[in-house]
């Protein structure tokens, strides 16, 4: 995946995680915890989730939910199954 669109998906990802929290794009930090910085909680991450999956058309596995812990590991899981990783 080439630096570009990986910064495309990371501001979608980003705008994503925006609109659902109601936290402000620039303060959702690639390290940021989602749980503990942003208060995010389950139903949050999994509408996270089907919005990316919708966004991509991808499907990702709810048992990969854990692994979205900040926007990085977002980011690389979106990418694994983007095919790109």
């Amino acid at each position: 995946m080439s630096e570009s669109n990986t910064r495309n998906l990371e501001q979608d990802i980003r705008g994503i995680i925006s609109e659902i929290t109601e936290i402000e794009p620039e303060k959702i930090t690639i390290e940021a915890d989602f749980v503990e910085k942003l208060g995010m909680d389950s139903m949050m991450a999994l509408e996270i989730l089907a919005a990316i999956e919708k966004k991509y058309k991808i499907r990702i596995p709810e048992e990969k939910l854990m692994r979205l812990k900040n926007l990085r590991e977002t980011i690389n899981l979106a990418k694994e199954y983007l095919g790109e990783s």
